[in-house]
């Protein structure tokens, strides 16, 4: 087997205000397996300071894999690999099993007749700019929205809230909010139950990680579900992710495969969370339209119940073609076209 990597530097189309500051561009890697005339692309995409990997070690392991593909991918330990690099390898080989088709999970999804339904995602910005995203999902017809939080003043951030609630009910549109870890232990309790007068769904990771003790005091006395997220970056251990689950115990998790050790180490998660009534949905992490194929398809086969947090591919300027597209709040895959890949490769 030959491998290729090529990097590529995603533009988004205005500045993507996240918890950690607002990005402008997005680096990614696309590893190129070939093998008998055959090829199979994936998708590595790290985010810096987020992800327990490094760039520096997303790029040596990067580079082993092109010196000696066939030992890198029969690597016995696959939880010690990158899990960005480790999503790309998997949905390479499985595309390259597929014959470079980008159909890596045949299913109801791939064949067109199955969508999957998804929140509508509102970035960070001023209470305007918010207001203004809100409105354009609604008209839409979406249903479930979600808000980044913990980036504004908390009254801006409720008033908006409350604005939606005052127009569309509990049963009208589902309200998820990610707090991506900006609320303190002191504060959260009381910032939960005024989100929680809202009708709110749930809300994603409310005080930051690594705070055991105290997360598992506001999963036991939190009046809205809890998501974990960023809480489960770096648990890779199975015996870990069962203390975590037992300590914790959330009422959700929020698995990105990029993130979180690939497909493999999200459908350890899943195995474990389903024995133990947790319930789960699957996200997107600012991936190219190649990347969120994989984890679509993937996601698909999981027959989720809920919105799954994928995203549209509609956020870069000079993001590939490819066959997902929306309809209504569902993401759908039309077989009949193909992914276009004009300046990488």
């Amino acid at each position: 087997m030959k491998a290729r990597v090529i990097e590529h530097d995603l533009q988004f189309k205005r500045p993507a205000g996240t918890s950690r500051g607002v990005l402008n561009h997005r680096r990614v890697w696309y590893i190129v397996l070939e093998k008998e005339g055959r090829f199979g692309v994936g998708e590595c995409a790290p985010l810096p300071d987020l992800s327990i990997e490094t760039i520096p070690e997303v790029e040596k392991n990067l580079a082993a894999l092109a010196a000696d593909p066939d030992g890198f991918c029969a690597q016995a330990d696959w939880r010690q690999i990158p899990p960005s690099v480790q999503f790309a390898v998997e949905t390479a080989l499985k595309d390259l099993a597929q014959a470079g088709t980008q159909i890596l999970f045949p299913s109801g999804f791939t064949r067109g007749d199955k969508g999957i339904p998804i929140n509508g995602l509102i970035w960070m910005g001023d209470p305007a700019f918010m207001k203004e995203q809100v409105r354009q999902k609604l008209d839409l017809g979406w249903r479930c929205i979600k808000l980044k939080i913990g980036a504004l003043q908390f009254s801006d951030e409720l008033a908006i809230l409350r604005s939606i609630r005052a127009e569309y009910s509990a049963d009208d549109i589902i309200l998820r909010v990610d707090a991506n870890g900006g609320f303190s232990p002191d504060e959260v309790s009381d910032r939960l139950d005024q989100l929680a007068e809202l009708d709110i769904h749930s809300i994603e990771q409310p005080i930051a990680k690594g705070q055991w003790p105290q997360m598992a005091d506001v999963c036991k006395q939190s009046p809205l579900d809890i998501a974990l997220d960023e809480e489960l970056i770096g648990i890779t251990a199975r015996e870990e992710k069962i203390g975590l689950l037992d300590t914790l115990t959330p009422q959700y998790l929020v698995l990105k495969p990029s993130l979180h050790g690939g497909m493999r180490g999200c459908d350890e998660w899943i195995e474990l969370a389903d024995a133990k009534g947790v319930a789960w949905w699957i996200t997107s992490y600012l991936e190219s339209n190649l990347g969120l194929n994989a984890i679509a398809q993937w996601a698909f086969l999981k027959q989720p119940h809920l919105h799954q947090g994928l995203g549209t591919g509609q956020l870069f300027t000079n993001n590939m073609e490819s066959p997902l597209e929306i309809r209504g709040e569902q993401l759908f895959f039309d077989p009949e076209k193909r992914f276009i890949f004009p300046g990488i490769f």
